[in-house]
């Protein structure tokens, strides 16, 4: 019995604990309903910077395709792009006639460039100009809607057919206050855009420059391919060359220009043996190597930024004078390798190439 009675106490005794615990145990609560989060406004994306509208004309050259390449590369960012282009061609030259097709197609089917059918139409669909037109004999004419369009300009070499119309595209640019310039992409190759102000040559004193010398008969002998060793001349030596004297044979090309001061430059034009592109600088610190073909883009540089200022990165007095030089070496050629100087030639063409006066008024 005594066994029995405080197994019956244990057992109240936990009973008792148990529901002690169980009350002193706090109720248990639901868990509140997360709250809606409050939705964020989508994030303005910045605005889109329209692009640089680009036309060229004259897809009668590899450059177009080689230059709308580099232009449109949206890694590159340029900020423009190549969008409009009108075919033109000359029927007379082969590299014209033969490849205009073909460029035409590429530009369009490759590059996605509108073909339209006038410089017109052209000129009111983009912000700038690249006249591309591998014949030099058009360029006055073809520029002259861009100019009235005021329409900045870049033409691609050669910049005309004759030193009277490079005169006068730049007379109607500048009388329109239409920015315009034109180079060889060799001008702008880092070996060479360099050297007239080097601190490693010093004072340039000369320089003999060469490049491949091709000829076509309806331009001036180097206006063609000379160009390309006659502008690394000029990038190097400046202006300032008073009269040339040249040689001619099968083979090659060879004119002398006297600078004034009696500083000597010199051009080997190259149609036999290894073709290439360089120079020779003569300092009065050092004598050094200059040159090589190193591409189109550094000239595209050069031609973007020209259409984001206004500001062509060739005078126009430099170009002028590149020409005075290559026609002048015409005339000497003429002339069986005698002295000509560069302002006789500009005198010519000067006379050439002046607007007529404009018509007395009627008297009453």
């Amino acid at each position: 019995m005594i066994r029995t009675s405080v197994l019956v106490a244990a057992l109240t005794c936990l009973i008792n604990v148990t529901m002690m615990a169980q009350e002193a145990k706090p109720p248990e609560t639901k868990p509140e309903a997360a709250k809606p989060q409050e939705a964020k406004p989508p994030e303005a994306k910045p605005p889109e910077t329209k692009s640089f509208r680009i036309g060229m004309i004259g897809l009668d050259t590899s450059h177009v395709t080689a230059f709308t390449k580099i232009i449109n590369d949206r890694e590159k960012d340029f900020g423009c792009k190549v969008v409009v282009g009108y075919p033109g061609g000359s029927p007379d030259i082969k590299d014209s006639a033969g490849r205009v097709q073909q460029f035409t197609n590429e530009m369009k089917d490759l590059y996605g460039v509108e073909i339209v059918g006038s410089i017109d139409e052209l000129c009111k669909k983009v912000d700038g100009v690249m006249l591309e037109s591998v014949d030099g004999r058009p360029h006055l004419d073809q520029v002259k809607a861009v100019i009235a369009a005021k329409k900045p300009v870049f033409i691609d070499k050669p910049m005309a057919g004759s030193l009277a119309h490079v005169l006068e595209i730049f007379r109607l640019a500048k009388e329109n206050n239409v920015p315009c310039w034109s180079s060889s992409s060799l001008r702008f190759s880092p070996r060479v855009i360099g050297m007239r102000n080097s601190d490693a040559i010093g004072d340039v004193l000369g320089c003999d420059a060469f490049s491949p010398c091709s000829l076509e008969p309806h331009h001036p002998d180097l206006y063609w391919y000379g160009i390309h060793g006659v502008e690394i001349l000029f990038t190097i030596m400046g202006t300032g060359c008073e009269y040339v004297q040249r040689v001619q044979t099968e083979g090659y090309e060879y004119v002398v220009g006297v600078w004034k001061g009696g500083r000597i430059g010199t051009f080997r034009g190259l149609r036999a043996g290894k073709l290439d592109y360089g120079a020779m600088v003569y300092g009065t610190k050092s004598i050094a190597r200059a040159g090589n073909n190193e591409g189109y883009e550094p000239l595209i540089e050069e031609v973007v930024k020209f259409f984001k200022t206004g500001q062509a990165p060739v005078p126009p007095e430099e170009t002028i004078e590149i020409f005075a030089f290559m026609t002048a070496a015409d005339e000497s050629k003429a002339q069986n390798g005698a002295r000509v100087t560069l302002a006789s030639v500009m005198e010519k063409a000067q006379k050439k190439e002046a607007p007529a006066p404009a018509p007395a008024p009627a008297q009453k």
